[in-house]
């Protein structure tokens, strides 16, 4: 199993993707996997994002505790810039 970290990575990563192409089936699946993964497996609450500056913070509850991860613009938005380099390859 992956850790909290790297599930919160993937869902950012693909909610950027869903978030920019709705009409992107595939995207809007993958994101409802990990969204679900993140409540389900992990029992996260809470999850919300803020975009600031160069950086993206994710807050969340588990356990009742509140915490909070952040993560590079560059390394979220890496995959999405990469589909809108090469779109055809993304269709």
């Amino acid at each position: 199993m992956s850790s909290v970290q790297d599930a919160l990575y993937n869902w950012l990563t693909i909610k950027i993707v869903a978030e920019a192409r709705p009409y992107d089936e595939a995207a809007q699946e993958t994101y409802m996997f990990f969204h679900n993964m993140l409540l389900e497996d992990y029992q996260l609450k809470h999850v919300t994002v803020e975009k600031k500056e160069d950086m993206y913070f994710v807050t969340y509850e588990k356990e009742g505790e509140k915490k909070s991860t952040r993560f590079p613009l560059e390394l979220i938005d890496c995959f999405l810039d990469q589909m809108n380099r090469e779109p055809e390859k993304y269709k």
